[in-house]
């Protein structure tokens, strides 16, 4: 897990990936906090901490990390509101946040954890409270990032809209995203698979950023696509899946 930190920390500010991330994140939060002045809003598992300045745009943010070398990086960065913690026994009184947000934390939980963060987002959250969650979809997507990133699953709409609602959430959006690349992501994770994923010792995983004409031209295939789900419509594919979800209840 540290190995998959430093390379999120080392890419994350110019990799095409982050970039179109926080531009499909960005109408869910909108719908999230809409209509609640100073939200409250968690990040259950918050890495290295790179999503909090987004959050903030939307309301007060803190952040929940398990691991002390992913807070190191964040403090590094001057970024404050950070608390060592599980998202399986989230540390906050119940019906504490407007909003949680979990981004690639589900899929690296075995299936008990994974149903027990699921049940602490609902916990700590506000009725009619929102989950926005990301996670890596289709198993047949596997490749040397799997590894690196420990996943025990991919989801499909299906999978992930099923394990929501089993926790008690109401599903309001749910979409693939990465879908304008979605044939190179899938050519080069077979590729992967047919010659072997790597350890992670020698692994590298998606986190190396291409060639700047390569990095930009992915990153404006995504900032098209994030302007289609923006207006509302629903990526059939794609290697990752965003959801928004509500807690039952009135604010």
């Amino acid at each position: 897990m540290d190995a998959l930190l430093e390379r999120t920390f080392e890419a994350e500010q110019r990799h095409f990936w982050f970039r179109g991330f926080k531009r499909f994140v960005a109408p869910f939060m909108q719908e999230a906090t809409a209509g609640r002045s100073s939200a409250k809003l968690l990040d259950a598992g918050c890495g290295t901490g790179v999503n909090l300045p987004l959050l903030s745009e939307y309301g007060n943010a803190i952040g929940v990390e398990l691991v002390w070398r992913g807070l190191q990086f964040a403090h590094q960065r001057g970024i404050s509101g950070l608390i060592q913690g599980s998202v399986t026994n989230l540390p906050f009184a119940p019906e504490t946040f407007d909003a949680v947000v979990s981004f690639d934390v589900l899929y690296c939980l075995d299936t008990p954890d994974e149903q027990a963060a699921l049940a602490e987002m609902f916990r700590v959250l506000m009725p009619g409270g929102s989950l926005v969650v990301n996670v890596a979809a289709l198993e047949f997507l596997k490749g040397d990032h799997s590894t690196l990133g420990r996943e025990v699953r991919r989801y499909t709409k299906r999978d992930l809209s099923a394990k929501l609602e089993s926790a008690g959430f109401e599903i309001r959006r749910i979409t693939y995203t990465n879908a304008s690349l979605f044939p190179i992501i899938a050519a080069v994770r077979m590729m992967q698979r047919m010659r072997g994923v790597r350890v992670e010792e020698d692994n590298p995983g998606d986190f190396y950023v291409p060639p700047a004409p390569v990095n930009a031209v992915f990153a404006g295939a995504l900032t098209l696509e994030s302007k289609l789900i923006k207006m509302g419509v629903h990526m059939p594919v794609g290697s990752s899946l965003l959801c928004l979800a509500k807690k039952p209840g009135r604010y």
